[in-house]
C-alpha cells in the first residue's frame, strides 16, 4: 500500500480520479468495513515517478493521507495479518491466491523512513 487514507478524509474522491494506478476507490466502493475512500495496497505505487504522490497533491484535507509500510516481501506478514483482520482487502487471484507482497511487490519511495511509516505520518511535500 505504502499510503493509506485516514478517517480525516471527507470522501470528496478527488484522489480517486487522480491515481495513475487506479489504486484508490471511493467510500461507496470500499472493500473494507466503513465508508471511507480506500487505497488498495496491492496496487499503490506511491507515484514514485512523480515529485509528489498524485493523491496528496489533490487532497484538500491535511492529514487524510498517511504513509504505510512498503508493499514488499519483508512486510508480507504485516499485510497478511491486515488482510486477515479486515484492515486491508487484498485482491485474490484465481491461480496465485491473495496478491500479498511476496507474490507481487510494488514500487515505493525509499527516501521515506520507517519511523514515518510506522507512525502513519501524513504525507507532506
Amino acid at each position: 500500500m505504502s499510503v493509506m487514507i485516514t478517517d480525516l478524509c471527507i470522501n470528496c474522491d478527488a484522489c480517486v480520479d487522480e491515481c495513475p494506478a487506479t489504486a484508490i476507490v471511493s467510500g461507496a466502493d470500499s472493500p473494507v468495513d466503513g465508508d471511507l475512500t480506500y487505497v488498495r495496497p496491492e496496487k499503490c505505487i506511491e507515484c514514485v515517478d512523480c515529485s509528489v504522490p498524485k493523491c496528496v497533491d489533490v487532497c484538500p484535507t491535511d492529514g487524510a493521507i498517511v504513509w504505510d509500510m512498503p508493499f514488499t516481501a519483508p512486510f508480507n506478514d504485516y499485510y497478511k495479518s491486515g488482510h486477515e483482520s479486515g484492515v486491508y482487502a487484498i485482491r485474490e487471484h484465481k491461480s496465485k491466491g491473495v496478491m500479498l507482497p511476496e507474490v507481487a511487490e510494488r514500487p515505493f519511495r525509499e527516501s521515506i523512513g520507517m519511523e514515518l511509516r510506522n507512525a502513519h505520518a501524513p504525507l507532506e511535500f
